[in-house]
């Protein structure tokens, strides 16, 4: 299957390719140097010439502050890049997959969101990329929306200064041997390797629409830090930080939980434990 990837270069289009290619599919690696998500026309002339029967969408400006300063920018990338990638897939008959994100609740539950909440985004950010699922849902047929939390994977990230959040903790250890955490957040901590792989298994249904995809369980930010000092032998004094230590500069939902109803309905969900595929990741940095 012929497979195009927006996002090539990024912290989880650089996984998405390595598992399309080890499924034997025909990967198309996309980056911004190729492809302009935000121009129709440029989505137009490179999708027709590429012809895929398959598109991920793993594009986003997804620098929250940033977000916020430029809304016509996130939502000229988030939102109609969106809305074009779903035009030219509805056109040349292809499947939209593209990755949306836990941000698009307030994080008010306080017990995993299921597919059929409702949204209530807090920022620019958020909103930008609800926009985006709407236009997917709406203009193409064939498409998997897929929300996902908290993702950390071996590219670096851009957006977050090239380190995530595994690799800032234990630089900060070295550093200084005392981390504090807040333990007021709570996330699904999902390994890049293991949404791609969720995403190759999804690609092979017929199973069309919304679904979250994050590992399974969950944990404060402060018990993630605590099971990757255990797991790395790491000898720190981890302390809790208090709710407001580290203020965030822009509305943030503090729980961020994501349940795989949709995933488990069709027996799709091939997510284990958040604790394995953090114990992936670090034998694979290990290498």
């Amino acid at each position: 299957m012929k497979v195009a990837v927006l996002g090539a270069n990024g912290q989880l289009g650089s996984d998405v390719i390595g598992s399309f290619q080890s499924n034997g599919d025909e990967v198309q690696a996309l980056t911004h140097s190729d492809i302009e998500v935000a121009s129709l026309d440029a989505v137009s002339r490179c999708m027709r010439e590429i012809r895929p029967q398959v598109v991920v969408n793993t594009t986003a400006m997804h620098h929250v502050e940033n977000c916020e300063r430029e809304p016509e920018n996130a939502f000229a990338v988030n939102g109609l890049g969106a809305r074009n990638l779903a035009l030219i897939s509805r056109e040349l008959g292809a499947v939209l997959m593209h990755v949306s994100t836990d941000y698009v609740f307030d994080g008010n539950k306080n017990s995993p969101y299921e597919e059929q909440d409702a949204p209530r985004p807090l920022n620019v950010y958020g909103n930008s990329k609800l926009a985006g699922e709407y236009f997917v849902r709406s203009t193409v047929d064939k498409h998997f929306v897929i929300r996902t939390s908290a993702i950390y994977g071996k590219q670096p990230c851009r957006a977050k200064g090239g380190l995530n959040f595994i690799e800032l903790m234990l630089k900060l250890a070295r550093e200084r041997g005392k981390v504090r955490v807040v333990d007021s957040e709570f996330v699904t901590p999902t390994a890049t390797r293991e949404l791609a792989r969720q995403l190759v298994v999804l690609s092979r249904s017929d199973c069309y629409g919304l679904y979250h995809a994050t590992a399974e369980g969950s944990c404060s930010w402060h018990e993630f830090a605590q099971e990757i000092f255990a797991l790395t032998n790491t000898q720190v004094n981890l302390e809790v930080a208090g709710p407001d230590e580290f203020p965030a500069k822009v509305p943030r939902p503090k729980y961020s939980v994501l349940e795989n109803r949709a995933l488990n309905n069709h027996h799709l969900n091939v997510f284990r434990p958040w604790q394995d595929g953090l114990r992936e990741y670090l034998g694979k940095c290990a290498d």
